[in-house]
């Protein structure tokens, strides 16, 4: 049985859409990676260095969540973790397709790798990072959004 599992992501910022989905996971696993991934082609608001703090400071009161930059395919990270077990939000349909197409790309590079897709609490769903970032970028408030431990970097 797999004992970890990689959940990969942006995460920019974390929600409380990604932390329902964590401890969604942390529930049928021992250890969850969350595995933020530089994304350069999606120009980031927050740097690399920044979301991974963040991260850890919105999960450090679970026990054994990780948090790992990568900048590879998602298979190689997995790999070099000794992972086979991927983690995906879904929170809506229109989340599917995109989700469906990357699970098939990763078998094809690796077919031990299985992906597990959880969706977030009903009150959760409609939470997305590029809606908290819409909101930050017209000076609104996003507390209700995400966690309460990472608002002081976002009014940074």
């Amino acid at each position: 049985m797999n004992k970890r599992v990689i959940y990969p992501g942006t995460f920019d910022p974390i929600t409380n859409g990604h932390i329902d989905v964590i401890l969604r996971a942390k529930k049928i696993f021992e250890e969850v990676i969350v595995a933020v991934a530089v994304s350069k082609d999606k120009n980031p608001m927050f740097s690399l260095d920044k979301r991974v703090l963040m991260i850890k400071e919105a999960t450090k009161k679970y026990k054994n969540i990780i948090v790992k930059p990568f900048d590879t395919l998602l298979v190689d990270f997995a790999k070099k973790e000794g992972v086979n077990v991927i983690i995906r939000g879904l929170r809506a349909v229109s989340d599917f397709e995109y989700e469906l197409q990357m699970g098939y790309a990763n078998f094809s590079l690796n077919p031990d790798i299985e992906t597990i897709y959880l969706m977030p609490n009903l009150k959760n769903a409609f939470i997305s990072s590029s809606v908290v970032r819409a909101i930050l970028k017209f000076k609104g408030d996003a507390s209700h959004l995400v966690p309460k431990e990472i608002l002081s970097y976002l009014k940074a």
